[in-house]
């Protein structure tokens, strides 16, 4: 089997681990269906996977399986990079590492939930911020930034490689139209939790968390068909 063959053959499992793990990644949308007791307009998303509601449990371990997957996947396409001399294409390294981050910090995310409600519980934002709530709301804040870093990074890259490299031609073709919509969804997402944070409302917080997290989960499944199709031509 020649080299190129088994680059074929290897990213096969690249396209299957980010694909299942954007399916994960988008277990949220559950609660239009499952009694949550959230606003989806105003609550984080991560709020459903507090310790204290009766569905955490799902929630978490939905964000824990979506993490791993498609950490798995980040780190094999970097492995394949490496292993078939594709290392001296800086931008899809860059776009990987992104990926990878994002898979590792989502996972870590399930095991830092929140202990309580801090947008629906004003004893919860009084006790978050006065610094008495547990350790896991400062490591989840941080787990939740570097997740939140890493699928920036992975989807600005990895689209800035598709259209440079001539590469993976869907994402190349509808990547850009999804950074800019990303963008604008972090944005708002941002200029909510200062808002908020100031004690000024939540500014629809959950609804623009949730549109930038469900662009999140679009792109990785662009991503997944088209290294897919890409090993099929």
């Amino acid at each position: 089997m020649s080299r190129q063959d088994s680059s074929v053959r290897s990213a096969l499992p690249v396209a299957v681990l980010i694909g299942l793990g954007a399916t994960a990644y988008t277990a949220w949308v559950l609660e239009v269906v499952l009694s949550t007791g959230l606003n989806p307009i105003e609550t984080y998303v991560s709020e459903l996977a507090a310790q204290d509601q009766p569905l955490g449990g799902l929630f978490r371990a939905t964000d824990f399986t979506a993490g791993l997957l498609v950490f798995a996947g980040g780190l094999l396409a970097l492995l394949r990079l490496a292993w078939y001399a594709d290392s001296r294409r800086p931008w899809a390294v860059i776009g990987w590492v992104g990926v990878t981050l994002f898979g590792a910090a989502t996972a870590a995310d399930a095991w830092l939930p929140l202990s309580c409600q801090p947008t629906v519980d004003p004893e919860c934002a009084a006790r978050e911020t006065a610094g008495l709530v547990p350790a896991t709301h400062q490591a989840h804040a941080v787990s939740s930034s570097l997740a939140m870093t890493g699928a920036l990074v992975g989807i600005v890259a990895l689209t800035v490689a598709a259209r440079r490299y001539d590469r993976l031609a869907p994402l190349a073709r509808y990547g850009p139209a999804l950074v800019a919509l990303e963008l604008l969804a972090t944005a708002w997402t941002l200029t909510a939790i200062a808002m908020f944070t100031a004690g000024r409302g939540t500014w629809a917080l959950g609804a623009g968390q949730r549109l930038q997290v469900l662009i999140v989960a679009v792109w990785l499944a662009l991503l997944a068909y088209s290294v897919h199709k890409e090993r099929r031509t």
